[in-house]
């Protein structure tokens, strides 16, 4: 920025001088390098450098667009990125700002695949990874908690919340059932007039005003959009939607349902639009198709993946991107498994993030009539509370896979459900849990010291393992 202002807290500054395209590019990539910690992390990370540092847009337009982005299905910070990249540069600006958003965790995620199957076996990688997935499940938890501490209001969410977690772990309800159920049962409650569900701020107040929107680079709200600007939003989303399903399908038709790209294709592309929560609630739902359906990956496989995830910047939803890289690897049948593995999980992430442009520029235009929709509000609401029944969900599946070595399915009428034998308890796995849950609840260690501690620890039991044989 050419141009700085002295008093952040004065409607009455000129705002400062409009950043050339370059020079945004800049800063989404710095922006996009430091979003490490899930949503919670990037997007206050966007709200220091965009809002506070360079006032682009203010407190108030901020909450607004994140508002606006907790309505779509798909990672909130990387839309919010993309919508806020749109408003400054129209196409290209949420172009740039949504793909910087997502290569550093792309090319991180896809060189980790690489050692992950190349070197997963010896006994450092191995150690770290059984080190994180006890870290990973203290996360999750943690994750949990925040989600009900927003979404779970009163009992009515509360139900919700109850009913989508007995419905995914006693009865195996696939995840899109779940969040249309309950997307139905928030759109009668606003229409029959009940408070239960009513909006309110997806996120709540970021703390209190600092800049307001007068003083920045996008001022106010916009009125009316131009029409030449409302074309062309509408025209990149259409052709957003069409890179997205003409590729699938090409796959679906050309190489069946039973190849394994085509399958990728096909079962990211449904996720794409059904992900609504963030990553956890549809990891549940992912976990188990790809481990139970697919047969991609193991169920500790997928808790190294989000430990990877966790650990790079970029959108936590990259972790599919791991999933479909192991799907591929395993099933294409090629001669070079790691070039098959690389495009199934670039093709993940293409099905992934394609619709996510799609979405941003589609409702750019109609942002306004989106945002005071009661209707979409309220299915919105109770799709969060659902949200968070299905999350703990995955804790309690990834608690399973971490402590005991051993599941069986106990079936009794409707009921399905995965049980762990008491006999293949892991002391070892169980104690680092408890550790990695201290140092997330008790000492409140934020995401990057728990993964290290907890890898190292890792590391070292593998160390001094081959010695406890010998001598204990």
């Amino acid at each position: 920025m050419r141009k700085q202002i002295s008093d952040l807290s004065s409607p009455t500054d000129a705002p400062p001088t409009y950043p050339r395209l370059s020079e945004a590019a800049w800063v989404w990539a710095r922006i996009a390098l430091l979003s490490f910690g899930g949503p919670a992390g990037q997007i206050a990370v966007m709200h220091r450098i965009l809002v506070e540092e360079k006032r682009w847009i203010g407190d108030a337009r901020f909450l607004h667009a994140l508002n606006f982005c907790m309505l779509l299905p798909g990672p909130e910070a990387q839309q919010l990125a993309t919508y806020i990249g749109w408003l400054m540069h129209r196409t290209w600006g949420g172009l740039i700002a949504g793909l910087f958003f997502i290569l550093p965790g792309l090319v991180t995620i896809m060189v980790l695949s690489w050692v992950y199957v190349g070197f997963g076996d010896l006994g450092v990688v191995a150690g770290a990874f059984f080190g994180l997935k006890a870290a990973v499940l203290a996360i999750v938890l943690q994750a949990v908690l925040r989600l009900a501490s927003r979404a779970l209001r009163n009992r009515a969410t509360r139900l919700v919340a109850a009913a989508s977690f007995a419905a995914i772990f006693l009865f195996g309800a696939p995840f899109p059932l779940i969040v249309l159920g309950a997307a139905l049962i928030g759109l009668l409650a606003e229409r029959a007039g009940v408070a239960a569900f009513a909006p309110r701020n997806g996120h709540g107040a970021l703390g209190p005003s600092q800049v307001a929107d007068a003083a920045t680079l996008l001022g106010e709200e916009l009125g009316t959009l131009p029409e030449p600007a409302r074309r062309a939003a509408l025209v990149a989303g259409s052709v957003a939607l069409a890179l997205w399903l003409l590729p699938v399908a090409v796959l679906a038709l050309t190489l069946g349902p039973g190849n394994v790209f085509a399958a990728i294709a096909i079962f990211f592309s449904k996720m794409a639009v059904v992900t609504f929560g963030g990553a956890y609630a549809v990891l549940a739902y992912v976990a188990q198709e790809a481990v139970g359906t697919y047969r991609w990956l193991a169920p500790g496989e997928m808790l190294d993946g989000l430990g990877l995830a966790e650990t790079t910047p970029g959108p936590l939803i990259m972790v599919l991107q791991f999933v479909g890289f192991l799907g591929a690897f395993r099933q294409a049948g090629w001669d070079s498994a790691l070039l098959a593995g690389s495009l199934g999980g670039l093709l993940a992430t293409w099905v992934t993030f394609a619709p996510c442009f799609a979405w941003i520029f589609l409702g750019a235009p109609f942002i306004e009539r989106l945002r005071t929709n009661r209707m979409l509000s309220a299915a919105l609401t109770a799709v969060t509370a659902a949200v968070v029944g299905v999350v703990l969900n995955l804790a309690i599946w990834f608690a399973l896979h971490v402590i005991w070595s051993e599941l069986h399915r106990i079936e009794a009428g409707p009921l399905s459900f995965e049980w762990p034998v008491a006999a293949s308890f892991d002391a070892v796995s169980a104690a680092l849990t408890a550790l990695a849950l201290f140092l997330v609840f008790g000492l409140r260690l934020g995401m990057a010291p728990v993964l290290a501690i907890a890898a190292g620890l890792g590391v070292l039991w593998q160390a001094i393992e081959p010695f406890r044989l010998i001598f204990g």
